[in-house]
Protein backbone atom coordinates (compact mmCIF):
# COMPACT_ATOMS: atom_id res chain seq x y z
CA UNK A 1 0.00 0.00 0.00
CA UNK A 2 1.41 3.42 -0.92
CA UNK A 3 1.91 5.42 2.09
CA UNK A 4 2.86 8.97 1.23
CA UNK A 5 1.51 12.16 0.94
CA UNK A 6 3.07 15.15 -1.13
CA UNK A 7 2.69 19.08 -1.13
CA UNK A 8 3.15 21.43 -4.04
CA UNK A 9 3.29 24.89 -2.47
CA UNK A 10 1.71 27.97 -4.28
CA UNK A 11 4.73 29.39 -5.94
CA UNK A 12 7.41 26.45 -6.86
CA UNK A 13 5.71 25.55 -10.24
CA UNK A 14 5.90 29.18 -11.39
CA UNK A 15 9.22 29.96 -9.74
CA UNK A 16 10.63 27.10 -12.03
CA UNK A 17 8.56 26.41 -14.86
CA UNK A 18 9.35 30.78 -15.50
CA UNK A 19 10.00 31.57 -18.94
CA UNK A 20 8.76 28.05 -20.51
CA UNK A 21 6.33 27.08 -23.44
CA UNK A 22 2.81 27.72 -21.23
CA UNK A 23 0.91 24.49 -21.98
CA UNK A 24 -2.09 22.34 -20.96
CA UNK A 25 1.05 19.61 -21.28
CA UNK A 26 3.73 21.71 -19.38
CA UNK A 27 1.09 21.79 -16.09
CA UNK A 28 0.37 18.45 -16.52
CA UNK A 29 3.98 16.96 -16.46
CA UNK A 30 3.98 18.17 -12.97
CA UNK A 31 1.47 15.56 -11.94
CA UNK A 32 2.50 12.93 -14.13
CA UNK A 33 6.35 11.86 -12.56
CA UNK A 34 4.23 10.98 -9.60
CA UNK A 35 2.30 8.25 -11.55
CA UNK A 36 3.89 4.79 -10.79
CA UNK A 37 5.59 5.67 -7.15
CA UNK A 38 4.22 5.76 -3.71
CA UNK A 39 2.71 8.79 -3.61
CA UNK A 40 -0.81 8.61 -2.94
CA UNK A 41 -2.06 11.74 -2.54
CA UNK A 42 -1.01 15.29 -3.60
CA UNK A 43 -2.34 18.33 -1.69
CA UNK A 44 -1.98 21.49 -4.22
CA UNK A 45 -1.73 24.90 -2.45
CA UNK A 46 -3.12 27.28 -4.29
CA UNK A 47 -2.68 30.50 -2.14
CA UNK A 48 -0.48 32.45 0.58
CA UNK A 49 -1.91 35.92 1.33
CA UNK A 50 -2.64 35.90 -2.43
CA UNK A 51 -3.76 33.41 -4.94
CA UNK A 52 -2.37 31.79 -7.36
CA UNK A 53 -4.98 31.83 -9.74
CA UNK A 54 -7.70 34.10 -10.70
CA UNK A 55 -10.13 34.45 -7.49
CA UNK A 56 -12.72 36.82 -7.57
CA UNK A 57 -13.00 37.15 -3.55
CA UNK A 58 -8.65 37.81 -2.40
CA UNK A 59 -5.83 39.12 -4.54
CA UNK A 60 -4.29 37.15 -7.11
CA UNK A 61 -1.07 37.27 -7.11
CA UNK A 62 -0.64 39.04 -10.06
CA UNK A 63 -2.92 42.21 -8.90
CA UNK A 64 -0.86 45.56 -9.77
CA UNK A 65 1.20 43.79 -12.15
CA UNK A 66 1.79 45.74 -15.93
CA UNK A 67 2.68 42.39 -18.04
CA UNK A 68 4.78 45.07 -20.63
CA UNK A 69 5.84 47.33 -17.95
CA UNK A 70 9.63 46.70 -16.58
CA UNK A 71 11.50 44.98 -13.58
CA UNK A 72 11.29 48.22 -11.95
CA UNK A 73 7.57 48.99 -11.64
CA UNK A 74 5.33 49.89 -8.24
CA UNK A 75 4.86 45.94 -7.50
CA UNK A 76 8.05 44.97 -7.39
CA UNK A 77 9.14 48.09 -5.86
CA UNK A 78 10.11 47.47 -2.42
CA UNK A 79 12.38 44.24 -3.82
CA UNK A 80 16.05 44.63 -4.42
CA UNK A 81 16.90 44.73 -8.18
CA UNK A 82 18.24 41.56 -8.43
CA UNK A 83 15.20 39.94 -6.59
CA UNK A 84 12.83 41.36 -9.07
CA UNK A 85 13.57 39.41 -11.71
CA UNK A 86 12.97 36.14 -10.34
CA UNK A 87 9.73 37.64 -8.18
CA UNK A 88 8.06 38.53 -11.98
CA UNK A 89 8.74 34.65 -12.67
CA UNK A 90 6.34 33.41 -10.54
CA UNK A 91 4.12 36.83 -11.31
CA UNK A 92 3.94 36.43 -14.83
CA UNK A 93 3.71 32.43 -15.38
CA UNK A 94 0.58 32.75 -13.33
CA UNK A 95 -0.49 35.49 -15.45
CA UNK A 96 -0.15 34.33 -18.19
CA UNK A 97 -1.49 30.75 -17.86
CA UNK A 98 -4.27 32.48 -16.35
CA UNK A 99 -4.87 34.58 -19.92
CA UNK A 100 -4.73 31.36 -21.66
CA UNK A 101 -7.45 29.68 -19.97
CA UNK A 102 -5.00 26.94 -18.39
CA UNK A 103 -6.98 26.52 -14.61
CA UNK A 104 -3.78 25.05 -13.28
CA UNK A 105 -5.58 23.57 -9.95
CA UNK A 106 -8.06 21.70 -11.94
CA UNK A 107 -5.75 20.38 -14.19
CA UNK A 108 -3.67 19.09 -11.83
CA UNK A 109 -6.73 17.52 -9.48
CA UNK A 110 -7.86 15.90 -12.82
CA UNK A 111 -4.46 14.87 -13.85
CA UNK A 112 -4.13 13.27 -10.34
CA UNK A 113 -7.18 11.16 -11.07
CA UNK A 114 -6.06 9.76 -13.78
CA UNK A 115 -3.06 8.38 -12.16
CA UNK A 116 -5.24 7.00 -9.66
CA UNK A 117 -3.53 10.24 -6.69
CA UNK A 118 -6.01 11.47 -4.88
CA UNK A 119 -5.99 15.25 -5.49
CA UNK A 120 -6.20 17.80 -2.64
CA UNK A 121 -6.48 21.40 -1.96
CA UNK A 122 -4.32 22.75 0.71
CA UNK A 123 -4.81 26.41 2.25
CA UNK A 124 -2.38 28.17 4.37
CA UNK A 125 -4.62 29.46 6.69
CA UNK A 126 -1.92 32.65 7.68
CA UNK A 127 0.59 32.62 5.80
CA UNK A 128 2.98 35.82 6.70
CA UNK A 129 6.40 35.61 4.60
CA UNK A 130 8.37 38.71 4.05
CA UNK A 131 5.91 40.96 6.32
CA UNK A 132 9.25 42.42 7.32
CA UNK A 133 8.41 44.42 4.10
CA UNK A 134 5.16 45.52 4.08
CA UNK A 135 4.95 46.44 0.27
CA UNK A 136 6.09 43.12 -0.77
CA UNK A 137 4.47 42.03 -3.76
CA UNK A 138 3.06 38.90 -1.94
CA UNK A 139 1.20 40.41 0.54
CA UNK A 140 -3.11 41.14 -0.06
CA UNK A 141 -4.39 44.45 0.20
CA UNK A 142 -6.66 43.26 2.92
CA UNK A 143 -3.71 42.35 5.15
CA UNK A 144 -1.91 45.94 4.46
CA UNK A 145 -5.20 48.08 5.04
CA UNK A 146 -6.08 46.29 8.25
CA UNK A 147 -3.32 46.66 10.61
CA UNK A 148 -5.72 46.53 13.84
CA UNK A 149 -6.41 42.96 12.52
CA UNK A 150 -2.92 41.46 13.50
CA UNK A 151 -2.19 39.02 16.03
CA UNK A 152 0.05 41.48 18.06
CA UNK A 153 -0.24 45.07 17.14
CA UNK A 154 1.96 46.10 19.68
CA UNK A 155 5.80 45.31 18.29
CA UNK A 156 7.36 43.34 15.44
CA UNK A 157 9.93 40.51 16.73
CA UNK A 158 8.83 38.00 14.62
CA UNK A 159 7.10 37.51 11.58
CA UNK A 160 4.31 36.02 13.59
CA UNK A 161 3.38 39.15 15.35
CA UNK A 162 2.03 40.43 12.22
CA UNK A 163 -0.01 37.33 11.48
CA UNK A 164 -4.00 37.68 11.27
CA UNK A 165 -5.52 37.80 14.64
CA UNK A 166 -8.13 35.08 14.16
CA UNK A 167 -9.87 35.79 17.15
CA UNK A 168 -11.26 38.71 15.43
CA UNK A 169 -14.37 37.62 12.98
CA UNK A 170 -13.62 40.04 9.91
CA UNK A 171 -10.02 37.30 9.74
CA UNK A 172 -11.81 34.40 9.97
CA UNK A 173 -14.73 35.43 7.57
CA UNK A 174 -12.15 36.63 5.30
CA UNK A 175 -10.88 33.40 5.23
CA UNK A 176 -13.89 31.45 4.88
CA UNK A 177 -14.79 33.23 1.47
CA UNK A 178 -11.78 31.25 0.59
CA UNK A 179 -12.55 28.35 1.28
CA UNK A 180 -16.08 28.67 -0.23
CA UNK A 181 -14.64 29.70 -3.52
CA UNK A 182 -12.20 27.00 -3.08
CA UNK A 183 -15.55 24.69 -2.92
CA UNK A 184 -17.30 25.77 -5.84
CA UNK A 185 -14.63 26.60 -7.94
CA UNK A 186 -12.66 23.08 -7.75
CA UNK A 187 -13.31 19.16 -7.47
CA UNK A 188 -11.17 17.68 -4.79
CA UNK A 189 -10.84 14.95 -2.89
CA UNK A 190 -10.11 16.68 0.13
CA UNK A 191 -9.70 20.20 1.34
CA UNK A 192 -6.36 20.99 3.63
CA UNK A 193 -6.63 23.45 6.36
CA UNK A 194 -3.01 24.47 7.05
CA UNK A 195 -2.73 26.13 10.31
CA UNK A 196 1.14 25.75 10.21
CA UNK A 197 1.68 28.27 7.85
CA UNK A 198 1.90 30.04 9.97
CA UNK A 199 1.18 28.80 13.24
CA UNK A 200 0.32 31.79 15.50
CA UNK A 201 -3.54 32.87 15.07
CA UNK A 202 -4.36 34.78 18.72
CA UNK A 203 -2.91 37.26 20.71
CA UNK A 204 -0.67 36.31 23.41
CA UNK A 205 -2.80 34.90 26.19
CA UNK A 206 -6.46 34.31 24.49
CA UNK A 207 -5.36 30.93 22.60
CA UNK A 208 -7.69 28.49 24.55
CA UNK A 209 -10.92 31.07 24.17
CA UNK A 210 -9.32 30.85 20.22
CA UNK A 211 -8.97 27.54 20.40
CA UNK A 212 -12.97 27.31 21.12
CA UNK A 213 -13.48 29.62 17.80
CA UNK A 214 -11.15 27.41 15.17
CA UNK A 215 -13.07 24.31 16.40
CA UNK A 216 -16.56 26.32 15.10
CA UNK A 217 -14.38 27.51 11.92
CA UNK A 218 -13.31 23.72 11.23
CA UNK A 219 -17.05 23.05 11.99
CA UNK A 220 -18.37 25.89 9.54
CA UNK A 221 -15.92 24.25 6.68
CA UNK A 222 -17.05 20.40 7.36
CA UNK A 223 -20.79 21.69 7.10
CA UNK A 224 -19.54 23.81 3.57
CA UNK A 225 -18.26 20.53 2.30
CA UNK A 226 -20.72 18.37 3.40
CA UNK A 227 -23.06 20.56 1.00
CA UNK A 228 -20.42 19.93 -2.08
CA UNK A 229 -20.77 16.40 -1.38
CA UNK A 230 -24.33 16.01 -2.53
CA UNK A 231 -23.60 18.18 -5.14
CA UNK A 232 -20.85 16.78 -6.78
CA UNK A 233 -21.27 12.75 -5.41
CA UNK A 234 -18.85 12.15 -3.83
CA UNK A 235 -16.98 12.01 -0.07
CA UNK A 236 -14.57 15.57 0.37
CA UNK A 237 -12.48 15.10 3.21
CA UNK A 238 -10.93 17.47 5.68
CA UNK A 239 -7.76 17.65 7.17
CA UNK A 240 -5.44 19.96 9.40
CA UNK A 241 -1.59 20.21 9.71
CA UNK A 242 -0.83 21.25 13.06
CA UNK A 243 1.95 21.35 15.75
CA UNK A 244 3.96 17.65 16.39
CA UNK A 245 3.08 17.46 20.00
CA UNK A 246 -0.68 17.62 21.29
CA UNK A 247 0.23 19.62 24.08
CA UNK A 248 1.18 22.63 21.89
CA UNK A 249 -1.14 22.23 19.23
CA UNK A 250 -3.53 23.04 21.78
CA UNK A 251 -1.71 25.68 23.39
CA UNK A 252 -1.77 27.73 20.03
CA UNK A 253 -5.62 27.06 19.93
CA UNK A 254 -5.34 24.49 17.83
CA UNK A 255 -8.13 21.41 19.43
CA UNK A 256 -6.72 19.35 16.91
CA UNK A 257 -8.29 15.61 19.01
CA UNK A 258 -11.53 17.73 19.64
CA UNK A 259 -11.50 18.41 15.94
CA UNK A 260 -11.39 14.60 15.17
CA UNK A 261 -13.48 13.37 18.27
CA UNK A 262 -16.47 15.54 17.26
CA UNK A 263 -16.42 13.69 13.52
CA UNK A 264 -15.25 17.03 11.92
CA UNK A 265 -11.33 16.06 10.27
CA UNK A 266 -10.75 12.68 8.35
CA UNK A 267 -6.76 13.42 8.60
CA UNK A 268 -4.42 15.10 10.51
CA UNK A 269 -0.88 16.17 9.77
CA UNK A 270 1.50 16.74 12.89
CA UNK A 271 4.48 18.07 11.53
CA UNK A 272 7.63 20.71 12.65
CA UNK A 273 6.97 24.38 11.03
CA UNK A 274 10.31 24.29 8.98
CA UNK A 275 13.56 25.01 10.87
CA UNK A 276 14.31 20.99 10.88
CA UNK A 277 12.56 17.59 10.35
CA UNK A 278 12.07 16.26 13.93
CA UNK A 279 12.10 12.28 13.58
CA UNK A 280 10.65 12.10 17.24
CA UNK A 281 7.42 13.28 17.09
CA UNK A 282 5.04 11.49 19.97
CA UNK A 283 3.01 9.66 16.90
CA UNK A 284 2.25 7.24 20.01
CA UNK A 285 0.79 9.79 22.28
CA UNK A 286 -1.53 11.30 19.08
CA UNK A 287 -2.52 7.89 18.41
CA UNK A 288 -3.96 6.64 21.42
CA UNK A 289 -5.52 10.35 22.15
CA UNK A 290 -7.34 9.59 18.45
CA UNK A 291 -8.16 6.26 19.09
CA UNK A 292 -11.76 5.31 18.13
CA UNK A 293 -12.15 8.05 15.66
CA UNK A 294 -10.77 6.98 12.31
CA UNK A 295 -8.98 9.90 11.50
CA UNK A 296 -5.63 9.33 9.40
CA UNK A 297 -2.23 10.18 11.15
CA UNK A 298 -0.17 11.78 8.71
CA UNK A 299 3.67 12.60 10.15
CA UNK A 300 5.11 15.70 8.46
CA UNK A 301 8.73 15.53 7.23
CA UNK A 302 10.24 19.03 6.48
CA UNK A 303 12.80 19.12 4.07
CA UNK A 304 15.90 21.16 6.47
CA UNK A 305 17.88 19.16 9.10
CA UNK A 306 19.45 20.60 11.80
CA UNK A 307 20.88 19.18 15.23
CA UNK A 308 19.77 22.38 17.12
CA UNK A 309 18.43 25.47 17.20
CA UNK A 310 21.49 27.82 17.32
CA UNK A 311 22.50 25.76 14.35
CA UNK A 312 24.32 27.92 11.60
CA UNK A 313 23.70 25.17 9.20
CA UNK A 314 20.52 25.12 6.94
CA UNK A 315 20.91 21.48 5.16
CA UNK A 316 18.43 19.26 3.54
CA UNK A 317 17.85 16.03 4.32
CA UNK A 318 19.34 13.44 2.36
CA UNK A 319 17.84 10.54 1.19
CA UNK A 320 19.43 8.19 4.55
CA UNK A 321 17.99 10.56 6.78
CA UNK A 322 13.97 10.97 5.17
CA UNK A 323 14.59 6.63 5.10
CA UNK A 324 15.48 6.95 8.69
CA UNK A 325 12.84 9.61 9.86
CA UNK A 326 9.87 7.96 7.88
CA UNK A 327 10.19 3.94 8.62
CA UNK A 328 10.62 5.19 12.43
CA UNK A 329 7.58 7.22 12.39
CA UNK A 330 5.67 4.33 10.56
CA UNK A 331 6.77 2.01 12.82
CA UNK A 332 5.46 4.29 15.66
CA UNK A 333 2.03 4.37 14.30
CA UNK A 334 1.76 6.88 11.77
CA UNK A 335 -0.60 5.80 9.06
CA UNK A 336 1.47 7.79 6.43
CA UNK A 337 4.33 10.11 5.75
CA UNK A 338 3.37 13.67 4.36
CA UNK A 339 6.31 15.94 2.34
CA UNK A 340 6.77 19.55 2.87
CA UNK A 341 8.97 21.48 1.00
CA UNK A 342 10.21 17.88 -1.19
CA UNK A 343 9.28 19.22 -4.48
CA UNK A 344 11.00 18.20 -7.91
CA UNK A 345 13.61 21.03 -7.62
CA UNK A 346 15.27 24.28 -5.91
CA UNK A 347 13.13 23.34 -2.79
CA UNK A 348 13.90 19.48 -2.30
CA UNK A 349 16.27 17.00 -0.55
CA UNK A 350 20.07 17.09 -0.78
CA UNK A 351 21.06 15.21 -3.96
CA UNK A 352 18.07 16.33 -6.15
CA UNK A 353 18.66 12.81 -8.64
CA UNK A 354 17.61 11.10 -5.77
CA UNK A 355 14.00 12.66 -5.87
CA UNK A 356 12.73 9.27 -8.31
CA UNK A 357 14.49 6.83 -5.85
CA UNK A 358 12.75 9.10 -2.70
CA UNK A 359 9.34 8.66 -5.21
CA UNK A 360 9.74 5.31 -4.85
CA UNK A 361 11.06 4.30 -1.63
CA UNK A 362 9.58 6.53 1.28
CA UNK A 363 5.91 5.15 2.35
CA UNK A 364 6.79 1.30 1.91
CA UNK A 365 8.57 0.39 5.24
CA UNK A 366 9.83 -3.30 3.88
CA UNK A 367 11.91 -1.20 0.75
CA UNK A 368 12.78 1.42 3.33
CA UNK A 369 14.27 -1.34 5.98
CA UNK A 370 16.59 -2.93 3.06
CA UNK A 371 18.50 0.33 3.17
CA UNK A 372 20.99 2.29 4.53
CA UNK A 373 19.66 4.85 6.58
CA UNK A 374 20.48 7.37 9.12
CA UNK A 375 18.85 8.62 12.04
CA UNK A 376 19.90 11.86 13.39
CA UNK A 377 18.98 14.00 16.79
CA UNK A 378 17.11 17.07 16.04
CA UNK A 379 14.73 19.60 18.05
CA UNK A 380 11.19 20.55 18.24
CA UNK A 381 10.95 23.96 16.65
CA UNK A 382 7.12 25.23 17.62
CA UNK A 383 5.79 26.29 20.79
CA UNK A 384 3.32 27.67 22.40
CA UNK A 385 3.62 31.54 23.46
CA UNK A 386 5.24 30.83 27.37
CA UNK A 387 5.80 27.14 26.61
CA UNK A 388 9.07 25.86 28.15
CA UNK A 389 11.05 24.94 25.67
CA UNK A 390 13.87 22.41 24.86
CA UNK A 391 16.61 20.89 22.38
CA UNK A 392 18.73 18.17 23.47
CA UNK A 393 21.67 19.67 21.67
CA UNK A 394 23.97 21.06 21.93
CA UNK A 395 24.74 19.23 25.70
CA UNK A 396 27.91 20.21 27.71
CA UNK A 397 29.44 17.02 29.65
CA UNK A 398 31.85 17.96 32.00
CA UNK A 399 35.16 15.30 32.59
CA UNK A 400 34.20 12.34 33.90
CA UNK A 401 30.60 13.09 33.16
CA UNK A 402 27.87 10.74 31.77
CA UNK A 403 25.25 12.19 29.40
CA UNK A 404 22.49 10.32 26.98
CA UNK A 405 20.69 10.48 24.09
CA UNK A 406 17.44 9.09 22.44
CA UNK A 407 17.16 7.87 19.26
CA UNK A 408 14.04 6.11 17.79
CA UNK A 409 14.70 3.60 14.93
CA UNK A 410 12.15 2.04 14.13
CA UNK A 411 12.53 -1.63 13.30
CA UNK A 412 15.97 -3.05 14.46
CA UNK A 413 17.86 -5.12 11.39
CA UNK A 414 18.10 -8.76 11.25
CA UNK A 415 21.43 -8.29 10.40
CA UNK A 416 24.22 -5.32 9.14
CA UNK A 417 25.92 -3.09 10.50
CA UNK A 418 25.38 -0.11 12.84
CA UNK A 419 27.37 2.82 13.79
CA UNK A 420 26.70 6.08 16.24
CA UNK A 421 28.14 8.96 15.37
CA UNK A 422 29.14 12.14 16.93
CA UNK A 423 30.57 15.77 16.52
CA UNK A 424 31.94 18.00 19.19
CA UNK A 425 31.95 21.92 19.10
CA UNK A 426 35.30 22.34 16.81
CA UNK A 427 36.43 24.95 19.19
CA UNK A 428 37.11 22.25 22.15
CA UNK A 429 39.70 20.58 19.72
CA UNK A 430 38.91 17.26 20.94
CA UNK A 431 39.49 13.78 18.99
CA UNK A 432 36.80 10.28 19.43
CA UNK A 433 39.00 9.49 22.01
CA UNK A 434 37.11 11.94 24.40
CA UNK A 435 34.50 9.84 24.89
CA UNK A 436 33.88 6.22 25.71
CA UNK A 437 29.95 5.22 23.67
CA UNK A 438 27.68 2.80 24.77
CA UNK A 439 24.12 2.03 23.35
CA UNK A 440 21.43 0.77 25.45
CA UNK A 441 23.86 -0.14 28.01
CA UNK A 442 26.57 -2.29 25.61
CA UNK A 443 30.26 -1.16 25.18
CA UNK A 444 30.49 0.43 21.48
CA UNK A 445 34.03 0.09 19.59
CA UNK A 446 36.17 3.16 20.10
CA UNK A 447 35.38 5.98 18.17
CA UNK A 448 36.96 6.35 15.17
CA UNK A 449 37.04 9.52 12.67
CA UNK A 450 34.34 9.57 9.97
CA UNK A 451 33.53 11.52 6.74
CA UNK A 452 29.59 12.12 6.78
CA UNK A 453 27.91 12.83 4.16
CA UNK A 454 25.04 15.89 3.70
CA UNK A 455 23.69 16.68 6.12
CA UNK A 456 26.86 16.69 8.77
CA UNK A 457 28.31 18.72 11.72
CA UNK A 458 30.15 21.54 11.65
CA UNK A 459 33.07 20.32 12.27
CA UNK A 460 35.17 16.80 12.63
CA UNK A 461 32.64 13.45 13.07
CA UNK A 462 33.68 10.19 14.94
CA UNK A 463 31.88 7.03 14.97
CA UNK A 464 31.94 3.84 17.19
CA UNK A 465 30.52 0.47 16.14
CA UNK A 466 27.78 -0.90 17.71
CA UNK A 467 27.15 -4.33 18.93
CA UNK A 468 24.51 -6.04 16.22
CA UNK A 469 22.68 -7.61 19.40
CA UNK A 470 22.64 -3.68 21.33
CA UNK A 471 20.52 -2.58 18.93
CA UNK A 472 16.79 -2.84 19.84
CA UNK A 473 13.50 -2.25 18.11
CA UNK A 474 11.57 1.57 18.45
CA UNK A 475 13.90 4.13 20.98
CA UNK A 476 17.63 3.37 21.69
CA UNK A 477 19.29 4.81 23.86
CA UNK A 478 23.14 6.27 23.57
CA UNK A 479 24.84 6.90 26.62
CA UNK A 480 28.61 8.83 26.54
CA UNK A 481 31.21 9.01 29.28
CA UNK A 482 33.18 12.42 28.63
CA UNK A 483 37.15 11.91 29.64
CA UNK A 484 37.70 15.47 29.35
CA UNK A 485 34.99 18.73 29.25
CA UNK A 486 33.15 18.61 25.91
CA UNK A 487 30.20 20.15 24.25
CA UNK A 488 28.07 17.67 21.73
CA UNK A 489 26.58 18.69 18.74
CA UNK A 490 26.03 16.15 16.65
CA UNK A 491 23.93 12.88 17.70
CA UNK A 492 22.86 9.57 15.11
CA UNK A 493 22.53 6.44 14.97
CA UNK A 494 23.65 4.82 11.34
CA UNK A 495 22.16 1.19 10.07
CA UNK A 496 23.25 -0.20 7.19
CA UNK A 497 21.74 -3.72 7.00
CA UNK A 498 22.95 -6.57 5.20
CA UNK A 499 22.53 -6.86 1.58
CA UNK A 500 19.95 -9.83 0.50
Amino acid sequence: MSRLALNEDNSHFYFTRAGRPLTAATVDALVDQYAGTQVSHLLFCPNSMRTSYASRVWDPIWRGYDPQGPDEQPLLASLKPEARSRARGWIHTAWALDQAGIDVYARWIAAARRHGISPWLSMRMNDVHNVDDERCYIHSEFWRGHPELRRVPYRFAAWTDRAFDYGQEAVREHHFRLIEELAERYDPDGLELDWMRFGHHFRPGHEAEGAALLTGFTRRVRQLLDAWERRRGHRIRLGARVPSRPQTALGLGMDAVGWARQGMVDWLVVTPFWASAEPDMPVEEWRELLRGTGVELCAGLEVLLRPSPGSRLFQANSLDTVRGAALSLLHRGADRIYLFNYMDSETTLDGADDYPRLLREIGDPAEMARRPRRHVLTFSDTWAVGEPQAAALPATVPAGGWHAFRLPIGPRPAAGDAFVALAFDPAGGLTGEAVAVRLNGEPCGPAESANLSKPSPEGPAWRCRVPPAALRDGTNVVELLAKAALTVTWVELDILPAAG
